[in-house]
């Protein structure tokens, strides 16, 4: 079982890697990897398992931060109580995206970053990305709000990028007022 401490800190220089390309058909490995990511990440946002398990609460994951360096995240995003959808996006591209900017308004966090920060980081409010699934079908997500800054997040991992790097240092909340916080 995946631990919160299995996952790379941001001092750790393996999560500031370019991850490469996945070939398919997928390794058994990668196979196992991405189930694992996928039950962290559910059990993680059910309070009675995160507390059991000592999970701390995520809704994407990159295998990079698992010290993997292949271009693929999961996410799992809650969309009503106990209920999910689950999203393994392997080779993602980010083929469009809204002109509108939006920011987490109470601080965008990370499982690789385990201390508060502080400032805003601009996202698009919707995007869509272009990816493979398992079996090596393509397939086209379209996300907004909360989802779109998780894959855009995740994304950002894949290319050895972290959302503190968004954050402008002389001034945090720069642009704020040009931006939508949700």
């Amino acid at each position: 079982m995946l631990k919160t401490k299995d996952i790379l800190d941001e001092k750790d220089k393996r999560l500031r890697t370019i991850s490469k390309e996945v070939e398919f058909p997928l390794t058994k490995e990668d196979k196992e990897l991405i189930h694992t990511m996928i039950n962290y990440l559910h059990d993680s946002q059910i309070d009675e398992l995160a507390e059991k398990y000592d999970l701390r609460p995520g809704m994407g994951l990159s295998a990079i931060q698992l010290g993997v360096a292949k271009r693929y995240f999961v996410v799992v995003n809650e969309i009503d109580e106990g209920e999910f959808e689950t999203y393994v996006l392997i080779n993602p591209k980010m083929i469009s995206s809204s002109v509108e900017k939006i920011y987490v308004e109470m601080g965008e966090g990370c499982l690789s970053v385990n201390r508060p920060v502080d400032g805003i980081v601009p996202r698009y409010a919707r995007c869509t990305m272009e990816a493979y699934d398992m079996e090596g079908r393509k397939i086209h997500v379209r996300a907004r709000e909360e989802l779109a800054i998780c894959f855009q997040h995740e994304l950002d991992h894949l290319n050895g990028i972290l959302f503190t790097d968004h954050i402008d240092k002389k001034d945090p909340f720069k642009d704020k007022d040009q931006m939508r916080p949700i």
